[in-house]
C-alpha cells in the first residue's frame, strides 16, 4: 500500500513562485545588501558592480514577488530607497522550514522491490553484467 503525503499548510504554488525569483544569483545578492539596509539603486550597482538598468530589472522582480519595499525621499521624489519586506520575508521563512522540515522525513524503507532484487530470488550471481571485450586500437 502507498504511503499517503504528510498534509502541510504551506502554499507550494506561492513558496515556488518565490523560490524560482530567489533563484537568480544576483537578486540573492541585492536581497543580502538590502538585508543589512535601505539602499537606493546606485548603491546596489556599485556595491554588485552591476549596470543600473540590471539593477533596476531585478529590483522590480523582487517587488513583484512581494519580497522588497520601496519608499519615495521625502525631499526629493526622484530618489526611491528599497528595503526588505520584513512581514513578506518571515512568511517565506516560517513556509520553507515547515515544507523542508527534516523532523517529518521518514526513514527510508523500502515498501516493494523489482521481483529480481526480491531476497527470495535465486542466485544473483548468475546474473553479473557483461564486462565489453577488449578492443584493439589500430597499429
Amino acid at each position: 500500500m502507498p504511503r499517503q503525503a504528510k498534509r502541510s499548510t504551506v502554499d507550494v504554488q506561492a513558496l515556488s513562485d518565490r523560490l524560482k525569483v530567489l533563484a537568480d544569483p544576483r537578486r540573492l545578492l541585492i536581497l543580502k545588501c538590502l538585508m543589512d539596509d535601505a539602499q537606493c539603486n546606485c548603491n546596489l550597482g556599485d556595491a554588485l558592480d552591476m549596470a543600473p538598468n540590471l539593477v533596476s530589472h531585478h529590483l522590480s522582480v523582487l517587488r513583484q514577488a512581494g519580497l522588497i519595499e520601496m519608499q519615495r525621499d521625502a525631499q526629493d521624489g526622484r530618489w526611491i530607497y528599497y528595503s526588505v519586506n520584513k512581514a513578506t520575508l518571515a512568511e517565506l521563512t516560517a513556509a520553507f522550514n515547515d515544507f523542508f522540515d527534516p523532523t517529518q522525513a521518514d526513514p527510508r524503507v523500502a515498501a516493494c522491490a523489482p521481483k529480481c532484487c526480491d531476497t527470495a530470488a535465486p542466485d544473483r550471481s548468475a546474473r553479473r553484467v557483461r564486462q565489453p571485450e577488449a578492443v584493439a586500437v589500430g597499429d
